[in-house]
């Protein structure tokens, strides 16, 4: 009984430390960097947005976390986002040609502009859905490389 009693003790000892080991490296703010390959020209912007979950992914924008436009200067392109808790997220990424700053279409809905996803999953008929996106950031800094997709 009393060797029990110390098991548990010694069992609940370990998982606290591994709770507050945990709890404490999720804290962090991390530092994301998405480097974009395959640009087609250096004309126009390059748009980014980061999401936390499936809601407004990809294309609502005004649901991201946190998102930007840059213009292109070189290929490939590097762009940063500070301050991300530890946590799963999906990048959508176009290259906004005529910076307009939407990702546009022709008239079946096929983007006449290139575009890309965090993890960079097959695409036929429809935008990635989140959970193919989705990566970990897990530390304080991630770097992640996303191919653009013409059509």
């Amino acid at each position: 009984m009393v060797r029990g009693l110390r098991v548990s003790m010694v069992l609940l000892a370990v998982l606290g430390n591994l709770a507050w080991s945990f709890s404490a490296k999720a804290n962090f703010n991390g530092k994301l960097t998405v480097e974009i390959d395959g640009l087609k020209n250096k004309q126009g912007q390059v748009c980014v947005s980061i999401f936390a979950s499936s809601e407004g992914f990809p294309s609502d924008r005004n649901r991201s976390l946190q998102k930007q436009c840059t213009k292109i200067t070189s290929t490939p392109l590097a762009i940063s986002f500070e301050n991300l808790k530890a946590g799963s997220y999906a990048v959508a990424v176009f290259h906004d040609q005529n910076s307009d700053g939407t990702l546009n279409s022709n008239v079946f809905g096929i983007p006449n502009e290139g575009f890309g996803f965090s993890s960079n999953p097959e695409i036929r008929t429809r935008a990635a859905k989140f959970s193919e996106a989705a990566f970990l950031v897990a530390g304080p800094e991630t770097d992640i490389q996303i191919q653009l997709k013409y059509f």
